[in-house]
């Protein structure tokens, strides 16, 4: 299954966070259980959030994965499927 994590910066870090969060996010990326594929990152123009695409059979393994950065971020998880059936052939 797909998901999409939204995660939006808390504004009341600071720059010892901002640290932390970096190393948690350089872990992350490290390390990404072959139970996960990451489909890809983005952040948005304003620096305000980011999304990432992931895909998981354990929606579990996911929120184990991303309580560490529940101090920095505000976290959303939403499941996501594809969009068919809007385009004309």
């Amino acid at each position: 299954m797909m998901h999409m994590i939204i995660n939006r910066t808390r504004k009341d870090l600071t720059p010892d966070d901002f640290a932390e969060l970096g190393r948690l996010a350089q872990a992350f990326y490290d390390e990404i259980p072959p139970e996960i594929e990451l489909h890809g990152d983005w952040a948005a123009a304003d620096g305000s959030c980011t999304f990432s695409l992931l895909e998981s059979e354990d929606p579990a393994l996911l929120e184990r994965l991303q309580a560490p950065f529940r101090k920095y971020v505000e976290m959303e998880i939403v499941p996501v499927e594809p969009v068919t059936g809007w385009m004309r052939r």
